[in-house]
Protein backbone atom coordinates (compact mmCIF):
# COMPACT_ATOMS: atom_id res chain seq x y z
CA UNK A 1 0.00 0.00 0.00
CA UNK A 2 1.36 3.33 -0.72
CA UNK A 3 2.33 5.16 2.10
CA UNK A 4 2.65 9.30 1.77
CA UNK A 5 3.86 12.19 3.67
CA UNK A 6 1.42 14.32 5.51
CA UNK A 7 1.67 17.87 6.78
CA UNK A 8 -0.63 19.88 9.55
CA UNK A 9 0.20 22.95 9.94
CA UNK A 10 -1.71 25.87 12.22
CA UNK A 11 -1.67 27.96 15.51
CA UNK A 12 -0.55 27.23 18.61
CA UNK A 13 -3.29 25.37 20.59
CA UNK A 14 -5.44 23.79 17.35
CA UNK A 15 -4.30 20.51 18.30
CA UNK A 16 -1.83 19.83 15.66
CA UNK A 17 0.16 17.26 17.78
CA UNK A 18 -2.66 15.90 19.68
CA UNK A 19 -4.79 15.12 15.90
CA UNK A 20 -1.07 13.50 14.36
CA UNK A 21 -0.55 11.28 17.27
CA UNK A 22 -3.89 10.21 16.45
CA UNK A 23 -3.50 9.78 12.59
CA UNK A 24 -0.37 8.47 13.05
CA UNK A 25 -1.44 5.50 15.17
CA UNK A 26 -4.37 5.07 12.85
CA UNK A 27 -2.19 4.67 9.64
CA UNK A 28 0.78 3.01 11.44
CA UNK A 29 2.86 6.68 10.24
CA UNK A 30 5.99 7.89 12.11
CA UNK A 31 4.99 10.99 13.88
CA UNK A 32 7.71 13.52 14.05
CA UNK A 33 7.21 16.07 16.53
CA UNK A 34 8.31 19.59 15.02
CA UNK A 35 6.83 21.61 17.66
CA UNK A 36 9.05 19.53 20.28
CA UNK A 37 12.19 19.78 18.39
CA UNK A 38 11.58 24.22 18.70
CA UNK A 39 10.65 23.58 22.06
CA UNK A 40 13.84 21.68 23.13
CA UNK A 41 16.11 23.74 21.48
CA UNK A 42 14.38 27.01 23.32
CA UNK A 43 14.46 24.97 26.74
CA UNK A 44 18.25 24.26 25.65
CA UNK A 45 18.80 28.33 25.07
CA UNK A 46 17.24 29.16 28.98
CA UNK A 47 19.20 26.11 30.68
CA UNK A 48 22.10 27.83 29.39
CA UNK A 49 21.38 31.59 29.54
CA UNK A 50 21.78 32.42 26.06
CA UNK A 51 20.52 35.65 25.12
CA UNK A 52 18.08 35.99 22.22
CA UNK A 53 20.02 38.70 20.46
CA UNK A 54 23.10 36.41 20.71
CA UNK A 55 22.50 34.69 17.36
CA UNK A 56 26.38 33.72 17.05
CA UNK A 57 25.97 31.95 20.58
CA UNK A 58 22.80 30.18 19.30
CA UNK A 59 23.51 28.94 16.57
CA UNK A 60 26.88 27.42 18.41
CA UNK A 61 24.61 25.89 20.33
CA UNK A 62 21.99 24.19 17.72
CA UNK A 63 24.49 23.04 15.77
CA UNK A 64 26.04 21.30 18.75
CA UNK A 65 22.64 19.94 20.26
CA UNK A 66 21.55 16.25 19.59
CA UNK A 67 17.98 16.34 19.57
CA UNK A 68 16.17 12.47 19.81
CA UNK A 69 12.42 11.93 19.41
CA UNK A 70 11.19 8.64 20.91
CA UNK A 71 6.95 7.46 21.00
CA UNK A 72 5.49 7.90 24.25
CA UNK A 73 2.15 7.42 25.74
CA UNK A 74 0.81 10.82 25.50
CA UNK A 75 3.62 12.99 24.35
CA UNK A 76 6.34 12.17 21.57
CA UNK A 77 9.26 12.05 24.08
CA UNK A 78 12.11 14.42 23.63
CA UNK A 79 15.91 13.60 24.03
CA UNK A 80 18.44 16.90 24.50
CA UNK A 81 21.86 15.61 24.49
CA UNK A 82 20.54 12.42 26.12
CA UNK A 83 18.76 14.23 28.70
CA UNK A 84 14.56 13.18 28.70
CA UNK A 85 12.92 16.90 28.50
CA UNK A 86 9.34 15.79 27.62
CA UNK A 87 8.22 17.53 30.50
CA UNK A 88 10.13 20.41 30.73
CA UNK A 89 9.51 21.43 27.12
CA UNK A 90 6.29 22.04 27.63
CA UNK A 91 6.23 24.59 30.49
CA UNK A 92 4.84 28.23 30.41
CA UNK A 93 8.65 29.33 30.14
CA UNK A 94 9.46 27.67 27.34
CA UNK A 95 5.83 28.35 25.83
CA UNK A 96 6.74 32.39 26.31
CA UNK A 97 10.06 32.33 24.04
CA UNK A 98 9.40 29.17 21.92
CA UNK A 99 8.16 31.64 19.05
CA UNK A 100 11.33 33.90 18.96
CA UNK A 101 13.57 31.37 19.17
CA UNK A 102 11.80 29.50 16.11
CA UNK A 103 12.06 32.94 13.99
CA UNK A 104 15.65 32.40 14.09
CA UNK A 105 17.35 31.20 11.47
CA UNK A 106 20.02 29.72 12.57
CA UNK A 107 17.69 27.48 14.43
CA UNK A 108 14.85 27.31 11.48
CA UNK A 109 18.23 26.05 8.91
CA UNK A 110 19.64 23.15 11.18
CA UNK A 111 16.04 22.29 12.30
CA UNK A 112 14.59 21.39 8.38
CA UNK A 113 17.35 19.98 7.15
CA UNK A 114 17.15 17.31 10.51
CA UNK A 115 13.32 17.36 9.80
CA UNK A 116 13.61 16.77 5.57
CA UNK A 117 16.23 13.55 6.91
CA UNK A 118 13.58 12.14 9.31
CA UNK A 119 10.67 12.56 6.40
CA UNK A 120 13.04 11.00 3.60
CA UNK A 121 11.35 7.68 4.09
CA UNK A 122 7.53 8.31 3.83
CA UNK A 123 4.90 7.21 5.87
CA UNK A 124 5.22 10.26 8.31
CA UNK A 125 3.31 12.65 9.75
CA UNK A 126 4.51 16.64 10.73
CA UNK A 127 2.83 19.08 12.66
CA UNK A 128 4.15 23.07 12.58
CA UNK A 129 4.06 26.29 11.11
CA UNK A 130 5.68 25.98 7.78
CA UNK A 131 5.84 22.11 6.61
CA UNK A 132 3.11 22.32 3.84
CA UNK A 133 4.85 25.65 2.66
CA UNK A 134 8.84 25.34 3.55
CA UNK A 135 9.71 21.91 5.19
CA UNK A 136 7.47 19.11 3.23
CA UNK A 137 6.41 21.28 -0.06
CA UNK A 138 5.49 18.18 -2.14
CA UNK A 139 3.65 16.31 0.95
CA UNK A 140 0.73 14.40 -0.77
CA UNK A 141 -1.99 16.10 2.19
CA UNK A 142 -1.40 19.19 3.73
CA UNK A 143 -4.00 20.15 6.17
CA UNK A 144 -4.31 23.83 7.80
CA UNK A 145 -5.74 22.96 11.22
CA UNK A 146 -7.30 25.84 12.77
CA UNK A 147 -9.47 27.12 15.84
CA UNK A 148 -10.93 30.17 17.42
CA UNK A 149 -8.52 31.78 20.17
CA UNK A 150 -10.79 31.11 22.83
CA UNK A 151 -11.24 27.43 22.03
CA UNK A 152 -7.60 27.16 21.83
CA UNK A 153 -6.72 28.92 25.06
CA UNK A 154 -9.62 27.02 26.67
CA UNK A 155 -7.78 23.17 25.35
CA UNK A 156 -4.06 25.12 26.79
CA UNK A 157 -5.28 25.72 29.83
CA UNK A 158 -6.92 22.19 30.92
CA UNK A 159 -3.55 20.58 30.07
CA UNK A 160 -1.49 22.57 31.64
CA UNK A 161 -4.19 22.52 35.02
CA UNK A 162 -3.81 18.83 34.95
CA UNK A 163 0.08 19.19 35.18
CA UNK A 164 -0.66 21.72 37.99
CA UNK A 165 0.88 24.89 35.93
CA UNK A 166 -1.32 28.05 37.65
CA UNK A 167 -1.14 29.86 34.62
CA UNK A 168 -4.76 31.89 33.84
CA UNK A 169 -6.85 31.26 30.86
CA UNK A 170 -6.86 35.12 30.49
CA UNK A 171 -2.66 34.73 30.35
CA UNK A 172 -2.87 31.61 27.88
CA UNK A 173 -5.56 33.59 25.91
CA UNK A 174 -3.00 36.30 25.55
CA UNK A 175 -0.21 34.15 25.02
CA UNK A 176 -1.76 32.19 22.16
CA UNK A 177 -2.88 35.49 20.35
CA UNK A 178 0.68 36.85 20.75
CA UNK A 179 2.09 33.91 19.54
CA UNK A 180 -0.50 34.20 16.29
CA UNK A 181 1.09 37.51 15.81
CA UNK A 182 4.60 36.89 15.80
CA UNK A 183 4.43 33.31 13.97
CA UNK A 184 2.67 35.19 10.72
CA UNK A 185 4.28 38.26 10.61
CA UNK A 186 8.18 37.00 10.79
CA UNK A 187 10.57 37.09 8.35
CA UNK A 188 11.37 33.53 7.90
CA UNK A 189 8.98 30.95 6.90
CA UNK A 190 5.66 32.45 8.50
CA UNK A 191 2.68 30.77 9.20
CA UNK A 192 0.41 30.68 6.19
CA UNK A 193 -1.94 28.18 4.28
CA UNK A 194 -0.26 26.52 1.78
CA UNK A 195 -2.15 27.20 -1.20
CA UNK A 196 -3.33 23.14 -2.29
CA UNK A 197 -4.11 22.69 1.80
CA UNK A 198 -7.34 21.55 2.83
CA UNK A 199 -8.54 23.98 6.04
CA UNK A 200 -10.00 22.16 9.04
CA UNK A 201 -11.46 24.80 12.02
CA UNK A 202 -11.75 22.26 15.20
CA UNK A 203 -13.53 25.11 17.30
CA UNK A 204 -16.56 22.93 17.36
CA UNK A 205 -15.07 19.65 17.30
CA UNK A 206 -13.28 16.85 19.56
CA UNK A 207 -9.58 15.71 18.28
CA UNK A 208 -10.74 12.34 17.80
CA UNK A 209 -13.32 13.42 15.24
CA UNK A 210 -10.44 15.92 13.54
CA UNK A 211 -8.50 12.67 13.52
CA UNK A 212 -10.90 10.82 11.60
CA UNK A 213 -11.35 13.43 8.82
CA UNK A 214 -7.85 13.72 8.34
CA UNK A 215 -7.38 9.77 7.98
CA UNK A 216 -10.46 9.99 5.56
CA UNK A 217 -8.69 11.94 3.80
CA UNK A 218 -5.30 10.42 3.38
CA UNK A 219 -7.40 7.26 2.05
CA UNK A 220 -8.57 9.52 -0.51
CA UNK A 221 -4.87 10.57 -1.66
CA UNK A 222 -3.70 6.81 -1.55
CA UNK A 223 -5.57 5.66 -3.81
Amino acid sequence: MKRISIAIDGPAGAGKSSVAKLVAARLHYLYIDTGAMYRAVTWAVQQRQVSLQDTASIQKLVESLHIRLEPGLSLCRVFVDNQEVTEEIRNSSVSSQVSQVAALAVVREKLVQLQREMSSRGGIILDGRDIGTVVLPDAELKIYLTASVEARAKRRWLENTAKGDTASLAAIAENIASRDTMDSQRAISPLRQAEDAIRIDNSDIGLEETAELIVSLTGDRMR
